[in-house]
């Protein structure tokens, strides 16, 4: 049986989590969604509780080189 990644499960990633796989700090992906209203094509889900959840499929795609 293979192994499933959250990429495949549908899960999402805090702000900071996402930018430990983009090796960033996570104010530049706030301030790149601040000014452009998105980071690298992906725009995150806002919950009531004000983070930012960004989905986790996108993200892999992102670093497989793909467009969003």
């Amino acid at each position: 049986m293979q192994q499933r990644t959250p990429a495949q499960v549908g899960q999402t990633l805090s702000t900071e989590e996402l930018a430990a796989i983009f090796k960033v700090q996570p104010q530049s992906i706030r301030a790149a969604l601040c000014r452009n209203g998105h980071y690298l094509g992906m725009r995150p889900a806002k919950p009531a509780n004000r983070r930012l959840l960004w989905d986790a499929a996108e993200a892999a795609r992102v670093l497989n080189g793909e467009v969003v």
